[in-house]
């Protein structure tokens, strides 16, 4: 019998703005995997159609980190809590879990591996990547429709030189990460 394998990847990390998201999967033994990529290498489109034939033909579930936990415990520390929260959402225990990248959060009972770039090798990790990216983005592009001036529903929230300049000009949201560099510096100038 083929081992129950869920593959973990994480999407908003280096984002700007708001939670940072996890999904894990546990494909189904007859899904079509030659179409299934790293979100990163597929548009938008393609990601929501891939996203919905991932989520009717798998075992998945997301979790996610709230502004709040990224400035409290870290990015780091939050990515991981969100992956563990997806894992153990999961409605059937993998025997195995593979997270891309080279750092798993602790889970007991759980045998994590780790690899890197493994969104580009194991299509387990790639479905992950793919349904946590269009779960955020869903989320961005709602909480941007309030703030169009930033166009979060074009850059997800991450340091574009558009963005950027929305922030100089019409400053900080209650969304911004505060303890990120660029957030950080604006605040701290302010401060001067």
């Amino acid at each position: 019998m083929k081992k129950i394998i869920a593959g973990v990847d994480e999407v908003g990390r280096g984002s700007l703005i708001g939670p940072v998201y996890a999904a894990a999967v546990i494909l189904d033994d007859n899904i079509h995997i030659k179409e299934i990529k790293d979100s990163k290498k597929l548009n938008k489109n393609k990601r929501e159609i891939l996203a919905k034939y991932i989520k009717k033909n798998s075992i998945w579930a997301t979790g996610s980190s709230s502004l709040k936990e990224i400035e409290k415990i870290n990015i780091l520390n939050a990515s991981l809590l969100a992956m563990k929260r997806a894992i153990l959402k999961l409605k059937k225990k993998p025997e195995l879990v593979i997270i891309d990248g080279n750092k798993s959060p602790k889970i007991k009972n759980y045998i994590v591996k780790t690899v890197v770039k493994g969104d580009q090798k194991i299509p387990e990790i790639s479905a992950a990547s793919i349904i946590a990216k269009v779960t955020r983005d869903k989320l961005i592009t709602e909480i941007s429709k309030n703030f169009d001036n930033y166009k979060w529903h074009l850059n997800a929230g991450y340091g574009t030189k558009e963005h950027l300049r929305a922030i100089k000009k019409f400053g900080i949201t209650k969304f911004h990460r505060k303890t990120f560099k660029p957030i950080h510096k604006i605040l701290s100038l302010k401060k001067k």
